[in-house]
């Protein structure tokens, strides 16, 4: 398979040549391309393209909306070539990149179809006021390398679709894919409305904090998101940050184990457990903890574990060598206090960055394999004896993204789901959004909200209008 270099125009802003960064196949830990490492000195250009072609593309809602449409075509168009240097870079298993590519373009279908509404205020004086609504200028979007594409999307279709033009960064380990997206929807966008940066910090920082930008909308590790927020204050630009998650699930007594384990499993384990709201830790009945266990433990030791281009491959490789060591210390801290692990609990021994799916059992509570976000393919069970000890635990962290109750009585399990801490609660599934629901966490998983006209709305300001009834 022959993977073409990412054009540089359009939508990609220039670097001098030698001033590049390796990118790194996770399914063989080697280099296979290069992007541009960019100063942050460059971002002065950047964004002063961005906000002149502000004034153009505020202007007309329905050029945008026309523009946003042939974007989605162009997208799905280019899937052939976007979904495997997805895969190259990311990891994930072809068929998910193909998806990711699918639910990028279906984002810039659906805020293309949304409009703000024009509300009238009626509070009994002879007054006629107007809340109308205003895009707020250049946005920053930065974003993780677990979803690259989709997540791009989740911040710049709302941006665009509002009437604000994007400047983009993408993780150093996913910068191709990201670029060549670029390039593909700047096809049909006038110039410099979304532009792309790649390269290492201090460059995302100096996006975060510059003066012309009017939004910073980040996803990313809570101490990231902290340190973007502080840059942002300096200019008092908005924020919106979406900062992972330890997302629970409880299994109620009357749940039947077989029946959703692979539901189970895969809510934990998609995308190598690489996902801010996957499963992060299951809390089951005693009396059906060695089932849970048990049942887990088999889809583990059965999943295919190999390249994301390989037409069989289930799970792919951890993304990075840092994230890969990362979960191997906190299994291997896991392990020493007493854990057990019922699947995997190594580094698989192959090239690349594998990580044998794993299934941890009677681990300490207090351990950092429970408390914190591991990020990747392991997956602690504890038991629990009363249902208000389950509930106490799952919101006993300092995240709130999301959470899950299973069981077969619906109307316990949504009672019991109310009770959590987070901002999306799931019954008998996780992890599963529609394009037109706001998502946001609580705690130190975010500030803001995304998805559906709240996402829309978050990148406009109201601008109101009196008149009085007679002149």
């Amino acid at each position: 398979m022959t993977l073409r270099r990412p054009p540089h125009p359009p939508g990609i802003s220039g670097t001098p040549i030698g001033e590049r960064f390796a990118v790194v196949d996770p399914a063989t830990g080697e280099a296979f391309e290069d992007a541009p490492d960019q100063r942050p000195d460059d971002l002065d250009a950047v964004v002063r393209g961005a906000q002149e072609a502000w004034r153009g593309w505020r202007a007309d809602s329905t050029v945008r909306t026309s523009a946003l449409l042939a974007a989605a075509d162009a997208v799905e168009a280019a899937g052939p070539d976007l979904a495997p240097l997805l895969t190259r870079e990311q990891g994930k298993p072809l068929a998910e990149s193909y998806a990711e590519v699918d639910r990028t373009a279906a984002r810039l279908r659906h805020f293309a179809g949304l409009t703000p509404e024009t509300r009238l205020i009626t509070d009994g004086r002879p007054v006629r006021g107007e809340i109308r609504w205003r895009p707020l200028g250049p946005v920053a979007a930065i974003v993780p390398w677990n979803f690259p594409l989709q997540l791009a999307s989740a911040k710049f279709a709302p941006a665009l679709a509002a009437g604000n033009t994007v400047v983009l960064k993408p993780s150093p380990f996913t910068p191709l894919a990201t670029r060549l997206l670029a390039s593909v929807i700047s096809s049909v966008l006038p110039e410099d409305v979304l532009t792309v940066v790649t390269g290492h910090e201090p460059l995302g920082a100096r996006l975060a904090s510059h003066p012309g930008i009017r939004h910073v909308t980040f996803t990313g590790s809570a101490a990231t998101g902290r340190a973007v927020a502080r840059g942002a204050a300096d200019s008092l630009a908005r924020i919106t940050l979406e900062l992972g998650g330890n997302d629970a699930a409880i299994l109620l007594e009357d749940t039947d184990v077989e029946r959703i384990a692979d539901r189970l499993f895969w809510a934990a384990f998609r995308n190598c457990g690489q996902v801010c709201m996957a499963v992060k830790r299951v809390y089951a009945p005693a009396a059906l903890y060695s089932d849970v266990v048990e049942a887990l433990a088999r889809h583990a030791k059965s999943v295919v574990v190999g390249p994301g281009l390989d037409p069989g491959t289930q799970l792919g490789p951890v993304n990075n060598a840092p994230q890969l060591a990362r979960i191997e210390d906190r299994t291997a801290q896991a392990l020493a206090d007493g854990a057990r692990a019922v699947a995997g609990g190594h580094r698989l021994d192959r090239p690349g960055y594998f990580y044998a799916p794993t299934i941890l059992a009677d681990v300490p509570p207090d351990s950092p394999v429970v408390t914190e976000e591991q990020f990747g393919p392991v997956l602690p069970v504890l038991p629990y004896e009363h249902l208000d000890d389950a509930v106490e635990a799952a919101n006993s962290t300092g995240f709130g993204l999301g959470g899950s109750v299973w069981g077969t009585d619906l109307d316990r399990a949504e009672a019991v789901a109310d009770r959590l801490e987070c901002g999306t609660a799931w019954v008998n599934h996780h992890a599963e959004l529609s394009l037109a629901q706001p998502f946001a966490g609580i705690k130190d998983s975010g500030v803001g909200v995304a998805g559906g006209q709240w996402g829309l709305y978050g990148n406009l300001r109201p601008f109101v209008v009196h008149r009085p009834l007679e002149a």
